[in-house]
């Protein structure tokens, strides 16, 4: 359960929300629009949102640019993360990251057991950061996009969460550039 310290102050974080899909278009993307409405029901801003499809230099090289934008702060998207043949979007993933925020996955899939049992096993979420940008991978499903949101992100991604969030460590994120 999510219980925010409400003596510190809310800080609207910069998101942008990619789809991966081969077949859906904006009219249709059930899951981004659940992602859109969770991010700005929370007090979030919305700064981008895409379709790609699953093509993995695409999509990364969309979250690529979305790390270079300096008006995103986190990128989620949604689709792709299955072990069909066309599911690459955990590799356009990994091309980017810096570093994986392993526990991302498994925090994910303990949230999605209690939900769907063993078949959370076929899911494959994953998150990290890349040149001071977050960026997660979740489930094509709006029951995914909902639980990865609720579960894990609107927590980690309120300030005021504690006993730590992911907001608070977003001036650390690229330290290692700062000179000595």
């Amino acid at each position: 359960m999510h219980t925010p310290d409400d003596s510190k102050e809310f800080i609207p974080v910069r998101i942008a929300v990619l789809t991966v899909s081969d077949s859906r278009g904006l009219s249709e993307d059930r899951s981004g629009d659940t992602l859109v409405g969770r991010i700005e029901a929370a007090g979030h801003h919305l700064t981008d949102r895409r379709i790609l499809p699953d093509e993995r230099d695409q999509i990364a090289a969309q979250l690529g640019a979305w790390c270079d934008d300096s008006e995103v702060d986190v990128v989620i998207s949604t689709g792709g993360t299955g072990l069909t043949g066309r599911d690459v979007t955990v590799e356009a993933h990994r091309d980017v990251y810096e570093k994986e925020i392993e526990a991302f996955g498994t925090v994910f899939t303990i949230v999605s057991m209690k939900k769907i049992g063993t078949s959370a096993v076929q899911s494959r979420a994953c998150g990290g950061v890349a040149r001071g940008t977050y960026l997660f991978a979740l489930p094509g499903s709006p029951g995914a996009c909902k639980d990865g949101w609720d579960e894990i992100l609107q927590p980690q991604l309120d300030y005021r969460h504690r006993p730590c969030n992911f907001v608070e460590i977003f001036p650390r994120l690229e330290e290692h550039k700062r000179r000595k």
